[in-house]
């Protein structure tokens, strides 16, 4: 089946960064953190859960993105009477900071960005980004985090953030994510039509949201007309 190409040049293609671009190995490092305290047949409902927390603690004020995670863990935890470990937060955030792209990423990317100007919005705060953008090997117009926006993502604020920053409107993105609720969703909602997602298996396939689906990016440089 031929690949879709986009009807329109992009001004921008925008990108969701962790889970997408750099990898989010988080399971190893809540095992660690858990232990023997969740039977093997409940792990896979616990670390589904844990995923659930960490998106519902994004959605209200802004607050560091460390302590978010920190706060998600102790959620999960006690609604599974599991203890906590006081420095969860630091640990993850830690292991957040020193992963690195996805194999299949630095090529097509660097392809993309001499063709197209880059943009990342993500969750994490500026610290995590000053660290993680450079092992992309990609040239990047800008990078918008969280911490400057003063929201997280789905809140809309955050898309409306790189808007302002950008002088820009939905018409001019193509938006790349492996996360639909973090991102397909809402910016469907807030009149995005050129979605992408590149699926890595973080979030189920849902109908209605009008995103394409690619397994690589290599497959999105084709759409691209790359």
């Amino acid at each position: 089946m031929p690949i879709p190409s986009f009807q329109f040049r992009p001004k921008y293609v925008s990108f969701d960064c962790y889970g997408t671009l750099i990898e989010w190995p988080m399971t190893p490092i809540t095992r660690e953190l858990v232990g023997d305290q969740i039977p093997a047949e409940h792990w896979d409902q616990f670390v589904k859960e844990f995923r659930g927390y960490r998106y519902d603690s994004v959605l209200g004020k802004y607050y560091p993105y460390e302590q978010t995670l920190q706060d998600a863990f102790e959620g999960v935890c006690r609604k599974w009477g599991v203890k906590a470990a006081p420095d969860a937060g630091k640990r993850f955030a830690d292991g957040v900071r020193s992963w690195g792209p996805h194999a299949d990423v630095p090529e097509p990317l660097k392809k993309m960005g001499e063709n197209y100007k880059l943009v990342i919005l993500s969750n994490a705060g500026d610290a995590f980004l000053e660290e993680s953008v450079p092992r992309l090997g990609a040239d990047f117009h800008a990078v918008f985090t969280a911490e400057q926006a003063g929201y997280y993502k789905p809140r809309y604020a955050a898309f409306e953030y790189m808007l302002d920053q950008l002088d820009a409107s939905p018409e001019d993105f193509v938006h790349v994510s492996s996360h639909t609720r973090y991102d397909l969703m809402p910016m469907h909602d807030m009149g995005f039509r050129n979605l992408v997602l590149l699926d890595r298996g973080c979030d189920p396939v849902t109908h209605g949201y009008d995103y394409v689906t690619v397994k690589s990016l290599n497959e999105l440089n084709q759409m691209l007309g790359i």
